[in-house]
């Protein structure tokens, strides 16, 4: 009999046990206070932190990521190497320093991602109408851009996902805690809490009746979606603080398949080559590439015994969303849904023997960024020249070859 009682008795002595120490017993949360929490959490703007807990030491009432790591190391050292720690970098701040002086709602609008806390936006909206200088404004902070806090921290309250047993609770009374402990919920783990700032409202910006970016509706149409594959499955995989993407060669070949045939072996002089190259969405769980500043190169090109490129031979096909730089047009738009396949054909007439056949894919992941860049340098950046000279340089040398493949042919 005692050991059929056993189990049962334990949960209670412990749960006895926290009630008497204080401890905090969170209830499980329903899908509905899920979503309602996440509307809170992501109301723009973000409500300033106000003044902390007086038994905050200072290293707690900081909101730099910094003061984080002391306590998280791995999730600060992670983040460093990540592109939310760079939302803030020369090629936004470039465009911002003149933008907040001549249209400084725009620039807030820009920030409700890039630098989303109160405190790190120069300017707030005054009552009356107009915007005033803000006195919390934090020039270190906002140079951090999507920091720890704008997940994490609101009214100096810490928020955080479920241990990764799944339990809510704390063992100790918040008083006891590190920054009175954290509340937790599993609205960290949905694709929802992304949402925010990966996905344009029903009535934003949009060219040829689609939206700029629709990264979440993407996902939601996908497969992955409906095998409850979300966000963070992929991004932050074992919570890592890391958000990788297109920027990411190891990502993106994770994420993408490549086939190549011949129709066969080998040829002679005067014939036509025939080789068939596809590229597959295999394993992304939106569109690839989702936004409009990347483009995928798949190309072909014969290659002669000195190793040099054969004039004319040369023939690409492009995978991406092409708009202007003036964002008034769609060019064209030839990403891949989750699951669909580009194929590039290749057909050349080999001249000579001693051929070899080059295929590539090539990302280039800031290809939108490279000619805006340098038309907003041509006409005149004004005192964000000097960052955006610098975001530039970055753009320009962000690609890299996801696949390459050499096959002789004659």
């Amino acid at each position: 009999m005692v050991l059929f009682r056993r189990p049962l008795f334990f949960p209670l002595v412990l749960s006895l046990v926290l009630l008497l120490s204080g401890a905090e017993a969170q209830k499980p949360w329903t899908e509905a206070e899920q979503l309602d929490f996440l509307r809170r959490h992501w109301s723009r703007p973000i409500p300033p932190q106000g003044k902390p807990p007086a038994r905050f030491t200072p290293v707690e009432a900081s909101l730099l990521p910094e003061s984080c790591g002391t306590c998280h190391p791995a999730q600060l050292a992670d983040w460093k190497e990540s592109l939310h720690a760079k939302s803030m970098g020369p090629g936004v701040k470039g465009q911002l320093v003149e933008m907040l002086a001549g249209d400084t709602e725009s620039a807030l609008g820009c920030y409700a991602c890039h630098a989303p806390l109160s405190e790190q936006q120069e300017k707030i909206a005054g009552r009356k109408g107009g915007f005033l200088r803000n006195p919390a404004f934090d020039a270190r902070l906002q140079a951090r851009g999507l920091a720890c806090p704008a997940c994490h921290v609101r009214g100096h309250q810490r928020f955080g996902p479920p241990k990764r047993d799944g339990s809510l609770a704390s063992e100790l009374p918040r008083e006891r805690l590190p920054h009175n402990s954290v509340t937790r919920t599993p609205a960290f783990l949905r694709a929802e809490f992304c949402k925010d700032c990966h996905q344009f409202s029903p009535d934003g910006f949009a060219l040829n009746g689609k939206l700029l970016e629709n990264t979440y509706a993407e996902w939601k149409a996908s497969p992955f979606a409906q095998a409850g594959v979300q966000c963070q499955d992929c991004h932050m995989p074992d919570r890592r603080h890391l958000w990788r993407g297109i920027h990411d060669s190891e990502m993106v070949r994770s994420g993408v398949t490549v086939g190549l045939s011949t129709d066969r072996e080998r040829y002679a002089v005067g014939d036509t080559a025939v080789a068939t190259l596809t590229v597959t969405n295999s394993k992304v769980g939106h569109y690839f590439p989702t936004y409009v500043t990347p483009r995928v190169v798949v190309s072909g090109e014969l290659i002669d015994r000195s190793g040099r490129v054969v004039a004319g031979s040369r023939q690409e096909q492009i995978i991406g969303r092409e708009v202007s730089l003036d964002l008034t047009r769609e060019l064209f738009d030839t990403r891949l849904a989750p699951g669909e396949s580009a194929t590039f054909r290749y057909r050349q007439r080999l001249p000579v023997a001693g051929l070899t056949l080059r295929v590539a894919v090539t990302v280039y992941p800031d290809h939108f960024y490279v000619g805006f860049f340098e038309a907003l340098l041509a006409g005149g950046a004004g005192k964000g020249t000097a960052r955006v000279r610098e975001a530039l340089r970055a753009a320009r040398s962000s690609s890299f070859t996801l696949y390459v493949n050499e096959m002789p042919l004659t």
